[in-house]
Formats: structure tokens, sequence, C-alpha cells
């Protein structure tokens, strides 16, 4: 079974780009020790080809070679944060309108030109002081990734809402430095998520 992981930072996780089996330092390398310790009878091929920066327009340029070419069994994306986070300084948010195309264009390709299950993960934001302002945009965008998913998804992580219930439990300084970039806590917090999205896939 064929896994591929993609999506910005949250997924490249320092990855070795020159070898796409390495799974970075970040959610996939635990989702993937994860799902092999649950299923050892089983073989998997990990994929990783998250780049740091990238936006949904990102992943529309490199829709063909990095997601249908690669033929996966399971993908999934974590999109959208820096689609909000790039646009701060000067508020200049990218229109609702203009996301969800970007989006929808990856995910109905997916649909139409592979066979692969789709996982969705939220984008999401810790409450970090200096970022609350994205809010302003964030939160119209994460609503369209919630509709998106209703949509395509065959699971979806809600990991807004998993990690704002996590930041009671815990000072959200223990899951990340920035409010975006999940540190060692965080990134274990998503693989169990995503373990949990995958055996409903797996069945």
């Amino acid at each position: 079974m064929k896994i591929l992981f993609q999506g910005d930072s949250i997924t490249d996780a320092g990855r070795d780009r020159a070898d796409c089996h390495n799974m970075g330092q970040g959610y996939p390398l635990y989702a993937s020790q994860l799902i092999s310790e649950k299923y050892p009878d089983e073989e998997f091929e990990f994929i990783n080809l998250g780049i740091s920066g990238d936006q949904t327009s990102n992943l529309v340029s490199r829709l063909q070679r990095d997601f249908i070419d690669i033929q996966p069994d399971v993908c999934s994306i974590l999109i959208g944060v820096n689609d909000t986070w790039h646009r701060a300084a000067d508020r200049a948010w990218l229109s609702d309108i203009q996301f969800e195309k970007n989006y929808r264009t990856v995910l109905a390709n997916l649909k139409q030109n592979t066979n692969a299950k789709i996982i969705i993960l939220e984008q999401f934001l810790l409450p970090v002081a200096d970022k609350t302002f994205f809010r302003e945009d964030l939160n119209g965008k994460i609503d369209i990734t919630r509709s998106l998913a209703r949509e395509f998804a065959d699971v979806f992580i809600p990991l807004d809402g998993l990690f704002a219930a996590a930041c009671v439990d815990k000072d959200m300084y223990h899951w990340s430095a920035d409010g975006v970039h999940p540190n060692e806590n965080g990134s274990k917090f998503i693989a169990e998520h995503y373990l949990d999205a995958f055996g409903k896939i797996k069945g």
C-alpha cells in the first residue's frame, strides 16, 4: 500500500528532498511508524512530498508530478495555513473563492485520476498572541476545508478543533513553539489521530 503525505512545512518537517521516502522529523515520521507497528504483516511504501512554504496554489502547480503520477493508495493533505500567514503582514488576504478553487482543483483531480483514498487534515492555529489576528482570515478558510472534506474526503481530521481541546488540557507551548509548527509532542499528537483515520480506511 502506497501512502502519500502532502502539504507544507508541517509535513515537510526537514525531510531529505532527495529521498521521497525520507519522512523528516514531523508527524509523517511518527504516523508511518505507528501504522507499521499496528499492521506488521502489511507492506507499506511511505512517501513524503510536503514542501515548506507551500500554499494551495503550489499544490495545484505540482498536481500531476507529485500527486497523480505517484498513483497513491492513500493521499493525505495538510495545507492552508500559509495561504493566511503569507498575507498576514498587510492583511492582503487571498479570497476565499480562490482558496476554494485551488483546493477543489487538487481534490477533484485526485478523485478523477487516481484511486486514492483521501485523508484531509484541517489547517490549525494554536492560541499564540502574535498570530491571533490570523483568525480574521483563517476561520473562513477552515470552514471551506471542512466543506471540501464533506465532499471529497474519505476521512477528515479536524486538527484546529483537536488542538483547541488539547490546549485546554496542556499549555499551547507543550505542542508548538510558534502556534503553527508542531514540536515533537504536537507531531506525535497529529500522528495518533492519523493512525485512527487510517484505521477507518484500512478496516
